[in-house]
């Protein structure tokens, strides 16, 4: 879908389970084109850019980047504690991991949208007779109906896959949930241990 379509709203939606964060800079990737080796490098580049970045090292939380320009998603770099148990980091890695799945799909989905929507709209001109743009040098656009049958007909030819995506991107959160209340049983159990421990914190 577009950057301000269904699929970037769900994504939104869904990573409400995010801790408190603090927004650093990212710089996003430039446009690509699917079919260019050379734009394909630079998705790649980008894809990894996302998770190279690196928040101050005295920092104590989360960062979040503003919204990436090709998959409408904020990029997030995980905080790694001092003292991080293995469970804590299984958890931390598969939410790295699934934030970088995540602004990968949408990434490749929004290009694939506006290539094909742009497509779409120069084939619709062309049986009418017209040009990209007008006298004045204007863009022309259609109509709210004709843009309607192409809103439909993608959403049609890509249902199996946004039903892939829900499935995946939903199995994630489960286990990510699972972790989180491992995590916190952990911290609490931790706690109660030093409090057993040092009399002046009972």
């Amino acid at each position: 879908m577009s950057r301000n379509g269904f699929g970037a709203m769900l994504s939104r939606l869904l990573l409400q389970n995010r801790p408190r964060s603090r927004v650093g800079s990212l710089t996003a990737p430039r446009p690509f084109s699917e079919s260019d080796p050379q734009s394909r490098g630079r998705t790649q580049r980008a894809l990894a850019g996302v998770t190279s970045f690196t928040p101050p090292a005295n920092s104590s939380r989360d960062w979040v980047g503003p919204p990436d320009r090709l998959s409408n998603l904020r990029p997030i770099k995980y905080h790694i504690p001092e003292y991080e148990s293995p469970l804590e980091s299984r958890l931390r890695k598969l939410r790295q991991e699934t934030e970088d799945w995540n602004h990968q799909f949408w990434t490749n989905q929004n290009m694939s949208f506006n290539k094909e929507k742009e497509g779409f709209i120069y084939s619709c001109l062309k049986e009418k007779g017209l040009e990209l743009r007008d006298e004045d040098g204007r863009k022309r656009t259609l109509s709210a109906d004709e843009m309607a049958e192409f809103y439909k007909e993608f959403l049609n030819k890509n249902h199996q896959k946004h039903s892939a995506y829900n499935k995946e991107w939903y199995m994630r959160n489960l286990t990510i949930t699972f972790l989180m209340g491992r995590v916190a049983l952990l911290k609490a159990w931790r706690k109660l241990g030093w409090r057993q421990q040092d009399p002046k914190l009972k």
